[in-house]
């Protein structure tokens, strides 16, 4: 058997406020979502003036990075890349979102919308910092 860490509500929390902090000290409004490893939700927030769409887009993001292991921004660049063949996977290939591992294991994601997608994973990277 393998000792897998998991996520904990205080870990969610401070990964959400870190990720709020580096969101409001940029004046950035942003939706954020943090996944398990398994890409289901465990929190969702969208701050005042965050666009609507974005606290769908935040989540999905999550998903996508969380169940690939890594940054949604490799999705994307797969599909640029014109492996459109990535499009009929289930999970959102956008920027946006990283992976949280631990000890080499996929514990959850940080998935963010809202502003442009290398400010969206920016924000996503300090938020996952905050548990260092």
């Amino acid at each position: 058997m393998k000792t897998i860490k998991a996520l904990t509500l205080d870990d969610v929390k401070r990964i959400a406020a870190a990720s709020e902090a580096e969101a409001a000290n940029n004046k950035w409004a942003v939706s954020i979502a943090v996944c398990d490893a398994g890409g289901h939700l465990l929190w969702l927030q969208r701050m005042d003036g965050a666009p609507v769409m974005s606290a769908t887009i935040a989540p999905d993001k999550a998903r996508a990075s969380a169940l690939s292991g890594k940054p949604s921004k490799a999705l994307e660049d797969m599909v640029n890349g014109g492996r459109f063949a990535a499009l009929h996977m289930p999970v959102a290939t956008l920027e946006g979102a990283e992976p949280i591992i631990i000890d080499g294991t996929v514990i959850g994601a940080v998935g963010v919308s809202g502003v442009k997608a290398p400010e969206d994973a920016q924000i996503a990277r300090a938020g996952i910092a905050a548990l260092a």
